[in-house]
């Protein structure tokens, strides 16, 4: 697994003259992630060749706490979908 020192290093290295140290490709990487959660939050995201992110609402359950196997309550939630782009699907195959 990629982690974000990997993936700044990458970026660093895939566009030395745009990145020119660490820190900026550290502060490019931040800026994305900061858009891609506002766009996630406003409803979705589509990155061409990458994905699409989407939000989705989870309903409350009933779950069992595997400890004690007490009834518990799940409340409802927001969670983040990701579907993978069919150009990527076919470069992983």
């Amino acid at each position: 697994m990629f982690t974000k020192a990997q993936f700044v290093a990458a970026l660093k290295g895939k566009l030395p003259e745009v990145f020119t140290t660490k820190a900026s490709a550290d502060k490019a990487f931040d800026a994305f992630c900061s858009i891609l959660a506002e766009g996630i939050a406003d409803g979705g995201i589509r990155l061409p060749n990458v994905g699409s992110f989407s939000v989705s609402k989870r309903a409350a359950r009933t779950g069992r706490n595997p400890q004690t196997g007490a009834t518990i309550k799940i409340a409802a939630k927001k969670v983040v979908k990701f579907s993978t782009a069919k150009a990527l699907t076919d470069q992983l195959n």
